[in-house]
């Protein structure tokens, strides 16, 4: 049968069983009522399976869950509200929420987050509120990890422990109001310029930027990153260090030789052109008075012998 005329006997059999497996329970100690599941504080070691096909809110927070499964996750297909906060989630990967698509609150916060995959976030267009804040082992975000939450209006990044951003990964988030930054090691030095940079330009100040601040370099720390951009600016663009002057001293001397020995190479190829010309001119010289010699000897040799031919006079 093909995909075209309608589910098979299969994919029957499987919704039958989804259904059976999950269509109506209700997780041991979870409340469940109006499509919504409460397994707050339940000592809950890992995600429960028995979870209504139908629920749209869904809180897990304060408990001991170590990770989401996508699977059991991804039938949840309306869900919109995720409430993980307080548990030991140590990672979140590309496939976690690939089916909760209509998903507008996720609260990661206060778990044992390390990383983040690039397009773990990258069906959830609806996403409006993202809680990642608490998480003081996640040291990095990819570039691309908001690049498809277009809809994302809050963003909480306070208290891990990012040292630095691309600015890049907030280039698609038109419509964010509310970020906070604070209470992380931010590294203000040059890889931070494109960042600082996009706080500016962007004039989407932190609601939290007088506590957000640099940790290093030392002349910048406990500067609000909101405000290195142009100190930054300078340092990393017009300022030049030790470093800088050697390699132009370098560059300079390297030049300077080149410049030596293209004259140098110059001259001798003038000089020889200059010698090649000359011979050549002399040549041409003693040719031509050589053929001037022997001009006159032939005249001379011509008048004598016309001069025999007349009679002498007596």
């Amino acid at each position: 049968m093909s995909l075209t005329s309608g589910p098979g006997p299969g994919w029957l059999l499987f919704s039958f069983g989804m259904g059976l497996v999950s269509g109506s329970k209700c997780p041991n100690n979870c409340q469940c009522q109006d499509q919504e599941v409460i397994c707050t504080g339940s000592q809950l070691t890992e995600y429960p399976l028995d979870i209504p096909l139908n629920t749209r809110s869904l809180f897990l927070n304060n408990n001991r869950i170590t990770s989401l499964p996508a699977m059991h996750l991804g039938l949840l297909s309306d869900l919109v509200y995720l409430d993980c906060q307080n548990n030991r989630i140590r990672e979140v990967m590309d496939y976690t929420f690939i089916g909760v698509f209509k998903l507008i609150y996720l609260d990661l916060s206060s778990n044992n987050l390390t990383s983040i995959s690039p397009f773990t976030f990258s069906v959830l267009s609806n996403l409006v509120k993202l809680n990642i804040a608490n998480n003081p082992h996640l040291l990095s975000l990819h570039k691309f990890t908001f690049a498809n939450t277009t809809s994302l209006r809050y963003l909480d990044l306070r208290n891990t422990g990012l040292k630095t951003l691309d600015g890049v990964a907030f280039y698609h988030l038109s419509v964010l109001e509310t970020v906070y930054l604070s209470g992380n090691p931010w590294m203000c030095n040059c890889s931070f310029l494109d960042f600082a940079i996009f706080l500016i330009v962007s004039h989407m100040d932190p609601s939290d930027d007088l506590n957000a601040t640099c940790v290093e370099p030392t002349e910048l720390t406990g500067w609000p990153i909101t405000r290195v951009g142009n100190p930054l600016r300078y340092m990393c663009i017009t300022h030049l260090d030790l470093r800088d002057y050697v390699i132009l001293l370098l560059i300079g001397f390297c030049i300077f030789a080149a410049g030596t020995v293209a004259a140098w190479l110059t001259g001798v190829c003038a000089v020889l052109y200059q010698n090649a010309r000359r011979k050549s001119s002399e040549d041409e010289a003693e040719d031509e008075a050589g053929h001037r010699v022997e001009v006159s000897r032939r005249i001379f040799q011509t008048k004598g012998n016309s001069g025999q031919d007349f009679p002498q006079l007596i």
